[in-house]
This record gives structure tokens, C-alpha cells and sequence, in this order.
């Protein structure tokens, strides 16, 4: 009973059912678009690569969301930097600068959306070096372009997780429910720089040690919305178990449940596969930099597979 209640609590996610609902608009994108030997790596990755001699240059947009805009913008201002810079440590990178792109109607909510901007650039230490802003517009956008580097050969990709690699969570456990939802778990904003940057440059370090096969940042898809977008660009399938997943003793305080957890956003949260030699090793550096990790599972043979277990009973979910 309790396995089939998660897997109806993953398949009717709805920030999973939005992520499919877009999926003819990237294929077609994909399908139509110009293509050049200049790109290493795009459609599925968290930050695409584009070559540029022993290094590649990456880049990733993302879009806050309207409501979010108006009812906190402040929160908002910061998450347009907080999602882009995640978005390039997840691949191992290193984030240089950003773009922001900003449509307001009221100019007091237009202040504080800058102050957020700003303060998310000085606590990741990212430059904002270009952007667009409209203040006489009929509705609130907010989105953000960074841009980021790596060596070629230290590249993480979303899409290249190994039939038999394990599957890894790693988790920042110190955080707070943010005001701005139940399903938001923030780390950052009331952290320092140094604090938040050493956790991230985890990933700097397996990158550079080539230790995971696989990576990505857990978004507002919660765990399992990350994982499926992983073994989707892979082409394999996971297999899960939920008892490996541990929630936050902050949240267990707060009495949250595993199937809530599920679908929680956990900025500083990282999913990525490692072949069986290497995962003490990624456990090792996501400890020492303040993460919690633990492996919850593997990666199958079957396309597009989500499998969950409690090492007893299993169920397939999607």
C-alpha cells in the first residue's frame, strides 16, 4: 500500500506532467534548428557546451515563474541566479557571468526584484554583464542566461548514465521551508558565499576526478522529476529504493512525509550515477564539503523505466 501510494504521488506530480507537456515543443526544436560541429553537447543537458579548443563554454536559461514574481519578488530576483548557477555546477562547471532579462508593471516590485538579482550575484559571485529590461509592460517576466566553462574532458553529462551504475543522492540537510512554498527547500539565503560555494565545488571536484558517469541538480520536478529527465536523455531505466531516500531532520521536525519530500525543490541537491569502484569516493567529497549523499538505487536496462522498491515489494511507476 504504501509503494503504491508514492507511485501515484509521483505520476501525478504536476511539475513532472508539465515537463512532459513540453516535450513536442524541444523535439521540434531539436528537429528544426540549425545544427553546428561547434556543439559538444544541448537539448537535455542542465547547461549545454559549446567547444572552444580544451574547454567548453556553457550555457543554460531559465524562466521564474509569474507567481512567484508577484507575490515574492524578492525570492524571485534571487532564484533567477541561484537555478542558472546550479544549472552549470551540475555538469562540473564553473559559472563566469549572467544574463537577466526583466518585464515589470509596478516599480516597487521591480525594486525589489533587483535587489534579489543582486544579492544572488554577490553571494554566488557571478557578474551580471548584460540583460533587457522592460518597466512598462502589461505582465511580470523574469529569466536569466549563464554562461560557465570546463575542460572538455571533465564535462557531466544529464544523458550518460551506465546500465548498472548506482544511482546517488546528495543533499544540503541544512535548510528551511521557504516562504514562498511548502515544496521549496532553501539553502542559500541565509547562508554565506563561502558555505554555499564550498558545497557546490563538490562538483568541480568528481568532475575533475571523473568519478560519476551521470549528473543533475534536483529542480522543481523534486527527486524523481530529476531522475526521470536523467534515464529519459540516457536511455535506461532506475530502479529506487524509497528507504534509502532520508529526509532532513529539519523537515522531519516539521512532520513532513516522504511521499511531500518527493516533490520538494532542494536547492544544493545533486542526483548523478557512479559506477560500484567510485561511490565511496563521491560520498566521501559530498560529506567533506557539508552534503549529505547516499545511494538509493540503480540504473536498469529499461528505456525509460522508473522502478520503486522498498526491498521487499516493487512496483513499477512510469
Amino acid at each position: 500500500m504504501f509503494l503504491k501510494k508514492i507511485a501515484e504521488s509521483i505520476r501525478n506530480n504536476q511539475n513532472i506532467i508539465e515537463k512532459k507537456e513540453i516535450n513536442p515543443i524541444v523535439q521540434y526544436i531539436d528537429k528544426n534548428s540549425f545544427k553546428s560541429s561547434k556543439i559538444f553537447s544541448d537539448i537535455g543537458e542542465d547547461a549545454a557546451a559549446v567547444k572552444d579548443n580544451q574547454k567548453l563554454i556553457l550555457i543554460t536559461t531559465d524562466r521564474i515563474r509569474t507567481e512567484f514574481i508577484e507575490n515574492f519578488p524578492y525570492g524571485a530576483g534571487f532564484s533567477s541566479i541561484l537555478v542558472s548557477v546550479d544549472d552549470i555546477y551540475a555538469c562540473g562547471g564553473i559559472p563566469l557571468a549572467a544574463s537577466i532579462v526583466i518585464s515589470v508593471i509596478d516599480p516597487m516590485i521591480c525594486n525589489e526584484l533587483l535587489q534579489g538579482i543582486c544579492e544572488g550575484s554577490k553571494k554566488f559571485q557571478v557578474p551580471i554583464i548584460r540583460g533587457h529590461t522592460n518597466i512598462k509592460s502589461k505582465c511580470y517576466e523574469l529569466s536569466s542566461t549563464m554562461i560557465g566553462e570546463i575542460k572538455k574532458e571533465d564535462y557531466i553529462s544529464a544523458g550518460n548514465a551506465q546500465v548498472t551504475d548506482n544511482v546517488i543522492l546528495a543533499v544540503d540537510f541544512d535548510g528551511k521551508v521557504g516562504k514562498a512554498s511548502k515544496l521549496y527547500y532553501d539553502t542559500t539565503m541565509f547562508n554565506s558565499s563561502e558555505v554555499i560555494l564550498k558545497k557546490r565545488k563538490a562538483m568541480n571536484i568528481i568532475a575533475e576526478k571523473h568519478l560519476v558517469n551521470a549528473s543533475k541538480d534536483v529542480s522543481n520536478g523534486g527527486i524523481f522529476g530529476t531522475l526521470l529527465q536523467m534515464i529519459k536523455y540516457s536511455k535506461v531505466g532506475a530502479d529506487i529504493n524509497i528507504n534509502k531516500i532520508i529526509i532532513p531532520p529539519k523537515l522531519v521536525e516539521l512532520n513532513y512525509k516522504i511521499e511531500t519530500y518527493l516533490k520538494m525543490y532542494l536547492t544544493t541537491s545533486y542526483i548523478l550515477t557512479a559506477s560500484e569502484n567510485n561511490c565511496s569516493k563521491v560520498i566521501e567529497i559530498f560529506n567533506e564539503s557539508g552534503l549529505d549523499a547516499q545511494i538509493i538505487g540503480k540504473i536498469i536496462k529499461e528505456k525509460n523505466l522508473l522502478r520503486i522498491n522498498d526491498g521487499k515489494e516493487t512496483i513499477d511507476v512510469i
